[in-house]
This record gives structure tokens, C-alpha cells and sequence, in this order.
């Protein structure tokens, strides 16, 4: 089974950046970023297929981050640039990913296989 190890979260002023990254020790399709809104609820912030040419984001981060991903055999690299940010920008970010081939896009959280454990992102005003 594929695994996912996110980094790069912290505490940061309104304004200012972070940059997360995932790594994921196998092979994965589509990849993407979902922040946990409630103790059910994630929400799709970006989302990228496997050839980065795909990207799909939040409306409400839309011209603040950029998604891309950095693909070997063995091991994809995730990174979520995320800049001029928001109070409302902070939660946990999870970082997720589809392990076959196929599915929709843009993809909705049931079309991903494996997720991992999530980045604090905090955001003080």
C-alpha cells in the first residue's frame, strides 16, 4: 500500500507563505489537497493528475496557491504553494491520493484511495 508523509506546515502571519509537500512511496494517479473542515467534512483545495497537466482548485484559493508534482518510478512528490494567505486558510491539510488508473475529473474525495495524515496550517490575522 501506497503511503503518504506530508511537511511543511506552521504558523505564519495573514500575507505571508508556507509550502507543503507530500511524498508518496509508489506509483499514483491523481493527487491532491483536501483540508478538514469538520471531523467528516474534507474540502478539495487542489487537485492534479498525474502528468501535472490537469489542475483543478477551490474557489476560494484560486490565484493564492499553485499545485504541482514531481513524478519517479518509485515515488511522486506532491508540493502545494500556497501564498497571500488567509486566516480562513488555516485547518489541517490532508494530502490524498488515486492508485488506478480511471476516474472522473476533477476528481471528488470518494475517487481517492489513500490519504495521509495531515499539516497544521494556522493563519493569525
Amino acid at each position: 500500500q501506497v503511503q503518504l508523509v506530508e511537511s511543511g506546515g506552521g504558523s505564519v502571519q495573514a500575507g505571508g507563505s508556507l509550502t507543503l509537500n507530500c511524498e508518496a512511496n509508489g506509483y499514483t494517479y491523481f493527487m491532491g489537497w483536501f483540508r478538514q473542515v469538520t471531523e467528516t467534512e474534507r474540502e478539495g483545495v487542489a487537485l492534479i493528475n498525474r502528468s501535472g497537466g490537469l489542475t483543478s482548485y477551490s474557489d476560494s484559493v484560486k490565484g493564492r496557491f499553485t499545485i504541482s508534482r514531481y513524478n519517479l518510478s518509485n515515488k511522486n512528490t506532491l508540493t502545494l504553494q500556497m501564498n497571500n494567505l488567509k486566516p480562513e486558510d488555516s485547518g489541517i491539510y490532508i494530502c490524498a491520493a488515486r492508485l488506478t488508473n480511471g476516474g472522473k475529473w476533477p476528481p471528488g474525495e470518494s475517487e481517492f484511495h489513500t490519504w495521509g495524515q495531515g499539516t497544521q496550517v494556522t493563519v493569525s490575522s
